[in-house]
Order: C-alpha cells, then structure tokens, then sequence
C-alpha cells in the first residue's frame, strides 16, 4: 500500500510539472498547481500512516496546505477572470501587463 501512494504521488507530480511547463491557458495551468499540491498532500498522508505516530503530523499539515490551495485557486480565478473580461483570453503567452 506504500509503494502505492508513493507510485500514484509521482504520477500525480508528473503530470503537474508536465501541465504546468506545456499549458498556455491560465485555468490549466492553476488545475495543474492543484495536482502538484495534491501530490505533496498524497504524500503527506501515505509517510504520516507508513509512521503511525501517535501525533496527525501528517494529516494537520495536509490540512493546512488544502486550505492555502483553495485561497490559492480563488485569487488565482478571480485573477484570470479580470484578464477574461479585460483582454478576451486566459492565454498566458499573450500577457505583458508587467511590462513596462
């Protein structure tokens, strides 16, 4: 059951990584943080009950990084809703607003 939490985490990392460097669109790119997150969650969890300590190390900090996940995802929508509604794309190519 380890190797297979471990196994799935990777993949779940991989595919986060590949995601995030190939997409050009602002959604997909924020979906693939949250597979990424969810991967260290993953992990998280399969070492905190490969453990089996008597403290929630693993589950609490899990918890934790869930919730930075969700303000992440909601400035991060808010965020490409305003570029939507201004410049009519999410495209992340075509964005030079911190350009002076």
């Amino acid at each position: 059951m380890f190797e297979h939490g471990l196994i799935f985490g990777a993949y779940l990392l991989c595919v986060g990584f590949l995601g995030l460097t190939t997409s050009r669109n602002m959604v997909r790119a924020l979906m693939s943080l949250e597979s990424i997150s969810n991967a260290a969650n993953l992990n998280f969890i399969t070492f905190s009950n490969l453990l089996k300590n008597q403290q929630a190390g693993g589950e609490l900090f899990t918890i934790f990084v869930i919730a930075a996940a969700a303000a992440e995802a909601a400035t991060g929508l808010a965020t490409a809703l305003s570029l939507q509604r201004s410049r009519r794309s999410t495209r992340i190519d075509q964005f030079n607003l911190l350009k002076w």
